[in-house]
Order: structure tokens, then sequence, then C-alpha cells
């Protein structure tokens, strides 16, 4: 590891431990990872890229420490739960369209065979004898 690698990893520790501790310097003090790179005075890729176990362990100790679940945890279960419900609408709009295709399937075969009879009822006369198909 160089120096300059080091350092941005003391610098999340110390920033980590500030905002834990609610004595954030730079930041607004949430408990994110923008708050936390502006903390540590890194760039917030530097904590999505190369000090992923420091973005993890901060996660972890906002979870164990503070007893809140991270704001990035709570709008993906948020986002979970409205693509839960959404799929559940789209499932049950899939049973009622596949329910309406039946009942037009059996209607349109009632109608087409009240049509062909219709039509073979309706040029016949009382002077006219059919004659049976081949």
């Amino acid at each position: 590891m160089n120096e300059q690698h080091q350092d941005e990893r003391t610098r999340i520790w110390e920033a980590i431990d500030r905002l834990l501790s609610g004595r954030a310097t730079t930041s607004n003090g949430s408990l994110t990872v923008v708050a936390l790179a502006t903390e540590a005075g890194v760039h917030r890729m530097a904590l999505l890229k190369r000090h992923v176990d420091l973005k993890n362990e901060f996660y972890e100790r906002v979870r164990t420490e503070t007893a809140q679940t991270p704001e990035v945890e709570k709008r993906l279960r948020k986002t979970v739960a409205e693509l839960k419900k959404r799929v559940a609408d789209l499932t049950e709009e899939n049973n009622a369209l596949k329910n309406q295709v039946t009942h037009l399937t059996l209607a349109s075969a009632v109608l087409a065979d009240r049509l062909r009879k219709a039509e073979e009822t309706a040029w016949l006369s009382d002077n006219v004898v059919r004659l049976p198909r081949p």
C-alpha cells in the first residue's frame, strides 16, 4: 500500500469515528457514504472502489452502534416493497386478462356457430331441397 492510500484510509477511519459520535466537522453529519466521503476529504468513488471494506465497515457500525438502518438500506427496502406491490398488481391484472381472453374466445365460438347455423338455414325455402356436402 502506498502512502497516499494509507493516508486516505486513516482519514476515512477518523471520519467514521466522528460521524458515529455525532462530531461531524465538514459534512452534514448524516450517516451516508456521501457524508463520510465529505468528512474524510476523499472522493465518494474512492469509498466505492478503493475502500469498499471501509464503506461496509461504516454501514455495519451504523447498524450496531446507533441501532439505525443506513439510508441506502432504507431506500432499497422501500423500493423492494414498491416493486413487490407492483408485481402483485401486474399478476392480478394478468390473471384478469387471461380470464377475459377465455370468455371472449368462448363468446366468439358461440357467435361463429350461430352465424354458421343461420347461414345454413337462411337460403333454404320450402321448395328447395338441400344436397348433402361431399
